[in-house]
C-alpha cells in the first residue's frame, strides 16, 4: 500500500470510541446456543497500578504500570522492569503510561503516555532478541491535551499492520470545544498511521480524509468522547471500542474488518443513541453495538476483547468487557451480525482498568489497584 509521508510529529494517544451493530457471526457462533460460560479469575500477579497489556515475544504478556514501568508476566509473576520512563511521565488526573503495543514481528515496541507537560505522546523502541533497545527510542507523534482527563491513550497494531491510536475529546466535561465532531483536530478521534513509513510517520493512502483539506489526514474515525480500551478481533479483524459516556450512557462500538474508516460515533451531539444536551444526531452517525445506562450499575465502560482462546469453549466468539465502577466481567453474545444478549459472567475484578490478550488468545483482567487476573474456566 502506498503511503504519503508527513514530517510533523503532531499527535498522541486516543480515547476509545466506536460504532455500529455487529459482525456477521461465523459458523461456530451462529450454531445452536451454547451453555453459559463458567469462568473464574485467577490472580497471577500483582502490579503497581497496571494500565495496559500486550502479547510480546516468546508468548509472554507485557504489563504497563501507570507510573511508567513495563514488566513481563512469567510463571513466577512479574519481572523486574524491562522499561522505566517514570522520569518522563506524570500521573495527575487520568494521565500516565496508558498503552503499549508490539508490531507483528516483535521488532518494535510502542508506548503511549502523557509527558511531564501532559502531552499525549507515542514513542517507539527497537526490539532485539526479545529485549527493548533503549538507545533507539524516538517520538512518533504527540498531541497537546487541554485538560488532565479524557486522554484515552490506548494503542494497537491493526490487522493491516498500521498503528491505531485512541484519543479522547481533550477533557473537562461535555466536550466544551466541540472536538468530537471537529475534523481539524486529532482529539476525540481514532488515528491510523504507519510509524515506520516516514519521518516521523507516514499516512496510509487509503485513510478516509486524505483528500479533505479541512480534515486531519491521520483520522480513521471520529465522534469519540473517551475511548477507553479498543481491540481487534483476532480472527475476524473487526474493531471494538469501549467509549465512556458523560452522565447517562456507556457504549460499545463496532466496525467491520472491511470498513473503509470515516465512522462518526456521534459525540458530542450524541451519548450512545441519545441526543446529548439537545444535540442533533449527525446524518452519518454510527450507533453503538451495545449501550447501557447508569441507573443500576456501572459508570465507566472498560472495553475488552472478543474471546478467541481455547480454555473456555463456551465463551468463544463473545465480546468480554467490564466497567471500572462496577468491576463485573460481562460478555456480549453475537449471532448473524447482531448482539443477541449480555451475560454476567459471575466474577468481579474490582476496579477493572483494562484487559490484555495473550498470544494464545487467553484474556487477562487488570485492576488499577494492582491485581492481574487470568480469565480461566471455573473448576
Amino acid at each position: 500500500m502506498r503511503v504519503r509521508t508527513r514530517s510533523s510529529a503532531i499527535i498522541g494517544t486516543i480515547c476509545l470510541v466506536a460504532s455500529l451493530a455487529l459482525t456477521t457471526a461465523s459458523a461456530d457462533e451462529a450454531a445452536a446456543p451454547r451453555p453459559a460460560a463458567k469462568v473464574a479469575l485467577t490472580n497471577v500477579a500483582t502490579a503497581q497500578n497496571p494500565t495496559a497489556g500486550a502479547a510480546g515475544p516468546g508468548g509472554k504478556v507485557w504489563i504497563a504500570e501507570r507510573a511508567g514501568t513495563v514488566r513481563v508476566l512469567g510463571d513466577q509473576g512479574l519481572s523486574r522492569p524491562v522499561l522505566d520512563i517514570s522520569a518522563d511521565t506524570t500521573t495527575d488526573g487520568e494521565r500516565g503510561l496508558l498503552g503499549i503495543a508490539f508490531d507483528k514481528r516483535f521488532a518494535y515496541f510502542y508506548i503511549s503516555y502523557t509527558d511531564l507537560e501532559g502531552t499525549s505522546t507515542v514513542d517507539e523502541f527497537a526490539v532485539r532478541n526479545g529485549k527493548i533497545q533503549p538507545h533507539t527510542r524516538r517520538t512518533v507523534i504527540t498531541q497537546t491535551q487541554p485538560y488532565a482527563n479524557h486522554n484515552g491513550g490506548d494503542i494497537k497494531i491493526g490487522p493491516d499492520g498500521y498503528l491505531y491510536i485512541a484519543l479522547g475529546d481533550g477533557g473537562s466535561g461535555g466536550d466544551p470545544h466541540g472536538y468530537g465532531q471537529s475534523l481539524d483536530t486529532l482529539l476525540g478521534k481514532m488515528l491510523r498511521i504507519d510509524p515506520r513509513g516516514g519521518t516521523p510517520y507516514a499516512i496510509p493512502e487509503d485513510n478516509p480524509f486524505v483528500d479533505d483539506p479541512n480534515a486531519r489526514d491521520e483520522i480513521w474515525a471520529y465522534g469519540l468522547r473517551n475511548p477507553w480500551r479498543f481491540s481487534f478481533d483476532a480472527v475476524k479483524g473487526d474493531l471494538w471500542i469501549g467509549d465512556v459516556g458523560q452522565n447517562d450512557w456507556e457504549e460499545i462500538d463496532w466496525a467491520r474488518a472491511d470498513s473503509e474508516g470515516g465512522e462518526n460515533y456521534g459525540w458530542g451531539q450524541m451519548e450512545g443513541t441519545h441526543p446529548f444536551r439537545g444535540g442533533t444526531e449527525p446524518a452519518n452517525h454510527v450507533p453503538p453495538a451495545y449501550e447501557y445506562d447508569r441507573t443500576n450499575w456501572g459508570c465507566s465502560v472498560t472495553g475488552g476483547y472478543v474471546y478467541r482462546g481455547k480454555a473456555i469453549p463456551a465463551l468463544k466468539g463473545q465480546y468480554v468487557y467490564s466497567d471500572y465502577c462496577d468491576g463485573t466481567v460481562r460478555s456480549l453474545q453475537l449471532k448473524n451480525g447482531e448482539v443477541t444478549g449480555m451475560t454476567d459472567l459471575g466474577v468481579n475484578g474490582g476496579e477493572v482498568i483494562s484487559f490484555a490478550q495473550g498470544g494464545n488468545g487467553e484474556l487477562y483482567v487488570l485492576a488499577i489497584g494492582g491485581s492481574v487476573f487470568r480469565l480461566d474456566p471455573a473448576v
